[in-house]
């Protein structure tokens, strides 16, 4: 297993633990009856709910697109011909240079998730992290389509 992937297994392991530990505390500042008692129990109750709401949308995210990933390492689709420095990290200028070539397959074949995938790999490696995440998503809708 990956660093990266402990990290976030870690990580909701942890989220886990604090949502019923402030559960926990949240029933009891409820069970008490005063009303600012109760308004943060209810917070309490709220917060770590929408917390472990976004945690959980970024490991689907993360399981999805790794999914993708090795689709396309197994049909030899990931070689995205840019340059890669001695540790593995693309080129800016390489990757800068080759982006144009995948927005154009993803505008020509907009119902490819193929397309939308290698997109957000360009994306990625030239250092957009926001468009490279739409385009990403954008291949998880499209593949899940399929």
């Amino acid at each position: 297993m990956s660093g990266a992937k402990i990290g976030a297994v870690s990580m909701a392991v942890l989220l886990a633990v604090y949502v019923a530990l402030v559960g926990w505390r949240a029933v009891q500042f409820v069970g008490t009856g005063e009303p600012v008692a109760i308004v943060m129990g209810i917070a309490l109750i709220v917060l770590p709910l929408v917390a472990a709401w976004a945690i959980w949308r970024e490991l689907a995210f993360g399981i999805h697109s790794q999914r993708l990933v090795r689709r396309l390492e197994d049909e030899g689709a990931t070689d995205l011909g840019i340059e890669t420095t001695a540790s593995g990290r693309a080129v800016r200028a390489s990757a800068d240079a080759e982006f144009d070539r995948f927005r154009a397959e993803a505008e020509s074949e907009p119902d490819s998730w193929r397309a939308w995938m290698r997109l957000g790999m360009a994306y990625d490696a030239a250092g957009d992290r926001r468009r490279a995440r739409h385009a990403v998503r954008r291949a998880i809708e499209l593949e899940r389509a399929s």
